[in-house]
């Protein structure tokens, strides 16, 4: 890139930066420090505020540069990222959000908790929460790594380090200082940009070929290599056995994970009222829902006119093509127009980096102060010290994500995400369900269904192609692969809902009835709720 391009969009980022900064420091004047104020913002956003702070904190570098990377290389094969990303949202709509906002007070843990032994079940949920906000957080700092390399020229080592380093800071702060009343704006103002630059860039894409979809389609089916089978479904996921299976898994995945998410649970506890819950779910998936179907566009559109080969020379996974389609929609390298399109989409892809890391991040550590230091402290030391081990948790946390981050930095974001859903619908879906409807659920059912499904995940992972065995793996030097597929949601999904059948139905614990119906009638009334 020019240096015209690297002084413009780097004067966008360090705009957003300074507005996201000055956020925070204008919230954490105001913060009383409690733990309401700290995880839950004091409650008081609206359903429509709380609406957007979701679309902002779901739609990820994965939606904006990984989705769109994946369909202008796959085409129709791309899409099913986008369709269950979207599609997972009717579980959460009328399985979870109001169910979880009365139930719930800050975590996961807190709805489990409820009817179980405390302890064992705090433990388990909480080292579960922080498990699939790592994965997603290592997602996130791929993406800002490869923008970040594309921006500078530089493809280098050091220059994507610098770039996760920098975004593992700024996300530290933001947490620490803010807490969840500054997390709240941040994800809602970076909302508005991504929607707006999506906007912006789905309306040049339609105009450069008239309004007309079938020639848009036509168009970078003949420009991918592969004629009209870039239309069709088998070219990514088609193959042999093993690619069918491993989309069946990823579809698990993606419709079931967004349910057992730990930072888009705790956006439920911002609202005062379950209603507010459902109808900020209503907002969310209005927004998320329009955002998907322009990266249909978009993606086809990147094909299309910049090609897959050109997004594969710039970035192997993807990740870069949004960026280099709006560089040619402006006018192309060199032009101002161009310049000024790929320095805004820089910017907004960076500003949707920076708000989901800080949700991420919060969640995370609310899960390691709330439910594991909490929970091992006496229950009097846990207002104030909680909350600091909160802010303390978020550094530790976010130097295992720039570790990993930096591992895997040649990784297609949305890959990375869909192992993130798996690991959350295997560990924390099985648990929440069995809590929210099973009446003779037990605490080792709980605690089971979680390892159940996290262990096997975890370890289906560490054999699969994803880390060895294969050009794109983690280790391509080594082989230790015994797992073909690359998803292991299929397998590890089924086994956490066995996992809590079992420990349930071997358990000699008693089911509490009084505390189960206390429950349930809190989780459908809201009588007692936070």
């Amino acid at each position: 890139m020019t240096g015209q391009h690297q002084t413009l969009a780097l004067l966008l980022f360090s705009a957003f930066v300074a507005v996201t900064l000055g956020i925070t420091t204008w919230v954490s004047r105001k913060r009383h420090g409690s733990a309401d104020e700290f995880y839950a913002g004091g409650r008081l956003f609206s359903p429509m505020e709380n609406g957007f702070a979701i679309a902002g904190d779901y739609m990820s570098a994965a939606s904006f540069l990984g989705v769109t990377g994946l369909i202008a290389l796959f085409g129709y094969d791309g899409l099913l990222y986008a369709v269950g990303f979207l599609v997972a949202w009717l579980v959460v709509l009328f399985l979870v959000a109001e169910l979880v906002r009365n139930c719930g007070r800050f975590t996961l843990a807190d709805v489990v908790a409820a009817r179980m032994s405390e302890r064992p079940v705090r433990i388990a949920v909480g080292a579960s929460s922080v498990t699939v906000s790592v994965f997603y957080l290592v997602a996130q700092m791929v993406g800002a790594g490869s923008l970040v390399a594309l921006l500078l020229g530089r493809t280098s080592g050091a220059a994507q380090a610098w770039t996760v380093i920098g975004v593992g800071a700024l996300m530290v702060i933001y947490v620490s200082l803010g807490g969840m009343r500054a997390t709240t704006w941040i994800q809602i103002v970076k909302a508005v940009l991504l929607m707006g630059g999506a906007v912006a860039l789905t309306v040049l894409v339609l105009l450069r070929f008239h309004g007309d979809v079938d020639r848009l389609l036509l168009t970078a089916a003949d420009r991918s290599g592969h004629g009209r089978s870039f239309l069709a479904p088998g070219l990514k996921y088609g193959g042999n056995w093993s690619a069918r299976l491993d989309f069946i898994s990823l579809g698990l995945a993606l419709v079931l994970g967004t349910a057992g998410l730990p930072h888009i649970l705790s956006r439920f506890y911002t609202v005062p009222t379950a209603r507010a819950a459902r109808r900020s779910v209503v907002w969310s998936i209005g927004l998320i829902g329009s955002f998907y179907l322009m990266t249909f566009v978009l993606g086809f559109g990147a094909a299309a006119v910049v090609g897959p080969d050109a997004v594969r020379a710039s970035n192997e996974a993807g990740n870069t093509a949004v960026p280099l389609l709006a560089l040619d929609l402006g006018g192309g390298a060199g032009s101002t127009g161009g310049t000024i399109l790929f320095a805004i989409v820089a910017a907004v892809a960076f500003a949707t980096i920076l708000a989901v890391v800080a949700g991420i991040t919060l969640a995370s550590s609310a899960s390691v102060a709330h439910d594991l230091y909490a929970t091992l402290r006496r229950p009097h030391a846990r207002q104030r010290s909680e909350v600091a081990v909160a802010r303390m948790a978020a550094v530790g946390i976010g130097v295992v994500a720039i570790a990993l981050g930096l591992l895997a930095r040649d990784m297609n974001v949305a890959f990375l995400v869909g192992l993130a859903f798996a690991v959350a619908a295997s560990a924390n879906l099985p648990v929440l369900l069995y809590s929210l409807f099973w009446r003779n659920f037990t605490t080792r059912g709980a605690v089971w269904a979680v390892y159940g499904g996290l262990v096997p995940a975890l370890a289906l992972v560490a054999l699969s192609p994803v880390v060895s065995g294969s050009p794109g793996a983690l280790f391509p030097g080594v082989d230790f692969q015994y797992f073909p597929l690359q998803n292991p949601g299929i397998v590890s999904i089924p086994l956490g809902f066995l996992a809590g059948w079992l420990g349930t139905v071997t358990s000699d614990e008693v089911p509490d009835e009084a505390r189960h119906a206390e429950t349930e009638v809190r989780s459908l009334t809201g009588a007692g709720a936070v």
